[in-house]
């Protein structure tokens, strides 16, 4: 690979060259700035942005090294009215040109010289970077990341090495929500509160006579919100369901015990929350797969969903709680029912978040029954099919309030 030499040097023509005393332009008295302004002027007709500050600047810089010098000339204007490096054909042409008699010389012919490319690995070592700087002329060095890459790619397609990463990357997360003030009150170091502690008050003032002369003050306690996952585990998310398991033990390991919930859903649901509180995330989703029985079967969304609201969402876990929901939104049951179960659930829920893998495919469109149905009733949908899609979702848990508009727009 080659690479042509610099081309802003310095015309070989202006080198060591000076203008004779009948050759020094002479701007006028009555317009000092015509030279220069004519200058930019000619530069801007060949295509060169000149904005007006760099023409003072200009001026100014020529006010330092004179006009009898045309090297110091070229590289004045060189330095205040070229910014960019494709310009510095079109500058050199306009300076010979509009300055007359200087002689500049064309442009010097382009010199080839050797480079080398070589691609670093972030998890290479220094022996093979010591040979590649022992090869002939420059050496540029290309770095790449290979997390990175595995990061962008669709988790159905993974080797075998590349999950055992994956999962690594997924474990590391942080998955935590927004704190929400809660009925509880502590003692505020602040000065003034907008909850009066009269109790204390009192006490810390029996030496006065019960004069309050210092007051206390308490302060609403601030507790994360609470998580549910409900996670599809049938046949069309196999390749997903893995990914979405780990990361709901990602949140259970991030939070206190009884703030994360997680169920499956598929031709049943079935609650997994205590199988997830395993520390050792192998270990947790083995005593998931074995305590889920229609793992890869059917799909019954609405009547899972139902299901859900009835015996626990409506009832006090989904009350002002993030619920994440993981379906690719395939339903063999009613979609009349879906939509009533998803607009129960959004009532009482905080935030609904739901993760579709397919939602990354060019071209996907929400056709699927269950899908269409729930869609009117989700906040925030996004897609699942990567780590890097997992990552922004950790993000997405910790939102402050629902996005405006959301899905149901």
């Amino acid at each position: 690979m080659s690479a042509p030499a610099d081309e802003a040097a310095a015309p070989p023509g202006l080198s060591g060259r000076s203008w004779t005393p009948e050759q020094v332009p002479e701007p006028t008295e009555a317009e000092p700035g015509r030279l220069f302004a004519g200058f930019a002027t000619a530069l801007r007709g060949a295509g060169v942005a000149v904005p007006t500050g760099a023409v003072i600047a200009f001026a100014q810089a020529v006010g330092l090294v004179g006009l009898e010098n045309p090297e110091r000339l070229y590289w004045a204007g060189m330095a205040t009215l070229i910014r960019r490096p494709e310009d510095f054909d079109a500058y050199r042409r306009v300076f010979a040109a509009f300055w007359g008699g200087v002689g500049v010389a064309p442009a010097p012919t382009e010199v080839h010289r050797t480079v080398t490319v070589a691609l670093d690995d972030d998890g290479g070592d220094s022996a093979d970077a010591g040979e590649t700087s022992e090869a002939d002329g420059d050496v540029k060095a290309l770095r790449w990341s290979s997390l990175e890459v595995l990061a962008e790619r669709d988790l159905s397609g993974l080797s075998e090495e590349e999950w055992l990463e994956a999962n690594r990357l997924i474990s590391a997360m942080k998955v935590t929500t927004d704190l929400r003030p809660s009925r509880r009150t502590r003692p505020s170091r602040r000065h003034a509160g907008r909850h009066p502690d009269l109790r204390s008050t009192i006490r810390d003032n029996i030496r006065h006579g019960g004069t309050p002369i210092r007051r206390a003050w308490r302060e609403q306690v601030q507790r994360p919100r609470k998580m549910v996952f409900l996670l599809d585990v049938s046949g069309s998310m196999d390749s997903y369901a893995r990914a979405m398991a780990r990361f709901a033990h990602a949140a259970v390991s991030s939070r206190r015990a009884g703030s994360v919930e997680v169920f499956t859903i598929g031709t049943r649901l079935s609650r997994v929350t205590r199988q997830m509180a395993k520390a050792d995330p192998e270990a947790a989703l083995r005593q998931v797969a074995a305590a889920v029985p229609d793992w890869s079967g059917g799909t019954r969304l609405g009547e899972s969903m139902g299901d859900f609201n009835q015996k626990w969402g409506v009832r006090g876990m989904a009350r002002g709680a993030v619920v994440v929901i993981c379906s690719d939104g395939w339903d063999r049951g009613d979609p009349e029912v879906m939509d009533a179960e998803m607009a129960r659930l959004a009532r009482v829920a905080h935030k609904v978040i739901w993760v579709n893998p397919l939602k990354a495919t060019p071209g996907y469109a929400p056709l699927a029954r269950g899908m269409a149905a729930a869609l009117a009733h989700v906040d925030v949908f996004v897609e699942g099919h990567s780590v890097s899609s997992l990552q922004q979702l950790a993000r997405l848990v910790v939102g402050q309030s629902k996005t405006p508009g959301g899905a149901r727009a």
